[in-house]
């Protein structure tokens, strides 16, 4: 099979720079060559692919879009298509370099000190050292402000106990950011592996993100130094600004999964013979091809806009938002049309669709609920909170 060749019916290739197309290009050589061929028995297997970490790490893939410390600074555009290829192979590679990038290392760029930003910032750039995000826990998802994690004062340091679930490369991570309530609010802390007190257990049992790492990490009174708290992250604005980055990366991503379905799909009904010719002659299958080549070239322009925008410093959360709700949710509905397509080779792992569409059911709830997006524009529309 020739390598994939992109969708583009808007001409949108037009709209991006020569360092766009390059690293556009460059990423999906490397998925093609590197992720494709075994991404499939990764996820039959439950196991991430962490082989491939040293080879992110030499494109510069982990905290692409972060200044400083070695790190590539890419723009807002070429960085949402790095998710985008990297998602066309597989959701479970997007979310690491997320979590790695823009939640981790965002978090310790943005609000850590100097002397955790020259500790962690190029290991983790390097893959050297793998970090995560504890944010969410078993009781409060969609809710976080509710959390019961507690960070406590205790001499010269802090004591901090509760259960964080959900957790991305919680189990792999050498420094987990962890935020706690405090008497002063919420707090973040980067946490060390190997902390007395910490345990990190690995989620099983999972049907989607199968090539993922997901955790729960449990702390017992973990005692951290005051030099681990993160000096600049005050309240939840902290966390959510966070999630904000990991949002935007996820409305590329969804286009990349989109785009592995409708390919497939595509190829597919061209060679797939029934009554006498191949099946992409028939209208039925016509006009689910045109639905889901108009949902990626809405979420493509919504995406490449969105990243313009971030690009001009203009950006606001509930664009994020927007683009997140929409491109997972049409992401989704691509790959269960492009399911429908294949008939019951949908659902075997000679092909991707399958695949991508359970990953996507997870990318629908996680960093925010298709519902959670939906109040937040509400509000945005109304100026009138549907929930506090």
């Amino acid at each position: 099979m020739s390598g994939f060749a992109g969708v583009d019916y808007f001409g949108i290739e037009d709209l991006l720079s020569d360092e766009e197309r390059l690293v556009r290009d460059t990423v999906r050589a490397f998925v093609d060559r590197e992720v494709v061929p075994t991404i499939e028995q990764a996820s039959r297997d439950g196991r991430f692919p962490r082989e491939l970490v040293p080879g992110l790490a030499d494109l510069g893939l982990l905290g692409a879009n972060l200044t400083g410390y070695g790190l590539p600074e890419l723009g807002a555009v070429a960085y949402g298509l790095v998710m985008q290829e990297l998602e066309r192979g597989d959701s479970a590679l997007r979310s690491f370099v997320s979590v790695q990038g823009a939640l981790t290392m965002f978090a310790i760029h943005r609000f850590g000190s100097e002397e955790q930003k020259t500790r962690w910032l190029p290991a983790l750039a390097r893959g050297e050292a793998i970090g995560c995000f504890a944010l969410t826990e078993p009781d409060f998802g969609s809710n976080p402000a509710g959390m019961r994690t507690a960070a406590r004062r205790d001499g010269d340091g802090w004591l901090v106990s509760g259960t964080k679930r959900w957790i991305t490369n919680g189990s792999i991570a050498d420094v987990a950011v962890v935020w706690a309530r405090a008497e002063e609010g919420i707090v973040g802390f980067a946490v060390e592996r190997g902390t007395p007190g910490l345990t990190a257990v690995e989620m099983t049992g999972k049907w989607s993100l199968r090539a993922s790492v997901t955790s729960e990490l449990h702390l017992d009174d973990v005692r951290v130094p005051e030099a681990a708290r993160l000096p600049l992250a005050q309240g939840l604005r902290a966390p959510l600004a966070c999630l904000d980055q990991a949002r935007y990366g996820i409305a590329w991503g969804a286009i990349g999964a989109a785009m592995a379905c409708y390919d497939a799909a595509l190829r597919y009904a061209m060679t797939r013979v029934q009554f006498g010719r191949p099946i992409a002659g028939y209208q039925l299958v016509q006009a689910k091809l045109a639905e889901m080549l108009t949902g990626i070239t809405t979420s493509q322009l919504l995406a490449l806009q969105l990243g313009r925008l971030k690009d001009q410093g203009t950006a606001r959360p509930q664009q994020v938002s927007m683009a997140k709700r929409h491109n997972v949710a049409h992401a989704l509905q691509t790959a269960r049309t492009a399911r429908d397509i294949l008939g019951a080779n949908g659902i075997v792992d000679d092909y991707p669709v399958f695949r991508h569409m359970a990953n996507l059911e997870s990318v629908s709830t996680y960093e925010g609920t298709h519902d959670i997006h939906t109040l937040i524009l509400g509000e945005d529309i109304t100026g009138m909170a549907a929930f506090s």
